[in-house]
């Protein structure tokens, strides 16, 4: 039996939100921030629905959990991200104080580790977790954005 509170039982409900971005044509980001082994804030990319280029999957979750916790940090906290975070949610995530952060795909181009943004010192982090069905889905998104650019020349 799975344990229900594994890193893999988490990012499936962060993958169930990035399908949900992929379903609104959204680029199918999903993030769900978790605390005593409960999700207090789900979400996805919203770009494109808001025509803000700030409102990514983890942005939005942080406004969510910060919320939720009514307060600024969130300490205690793990965020589930499909994709490794850009340099601009890495930035939030440092100001938010996040103690763990758990992606599966990386971002080779655009992620926070190759382009070497820092994290809080005291955030600890782990990736490649359901990194093939994470990036399955963001191959699949593109893929049919480049198939629908062709039918539209």
């Amino acid at each position: 039996m799975e344990n229900s509170f594994s890193d893999e039982y988490f990012m499936k409900k962060a993958l169930q939100e990035a399908e949900i971005a992929f379903e609104k044509g959204e680029i199918p980001v999903g993030a769900v921030i978790v605390i005593d082994h409960k999700v207090i804030a789900r979400s996805h990319n919203l770009t494109e629905l808001l025509n803000d280029v700030t409102a990514h999957a983890e942005i939005q979750s942080i406004t969510a959990a910060a919320n939720f916790l009514g307060g600024k940090y969130l300490k205690d906290c793990t965020l589930y991200v499909t994709l490794e975070p850009c340099q601009m949610c890495a930035g939030a995530l440092y100001w938010s104080q996040i103690s763990k952060i758990v992606f599966g795909a990386r971002d080779e181009q655009r992620g926070f580790l190759n382009l070497g943004t820092k994290l809080h010192p005291k955030t600890k982090v782990n990736h490649g977790i359901l990194a093939e069905e994470c990036a399955a889905l963001m191959k699949l998104f593109f893929a049919e954005k480049r198939k629908q650019l062709n039918i539209n020349k």
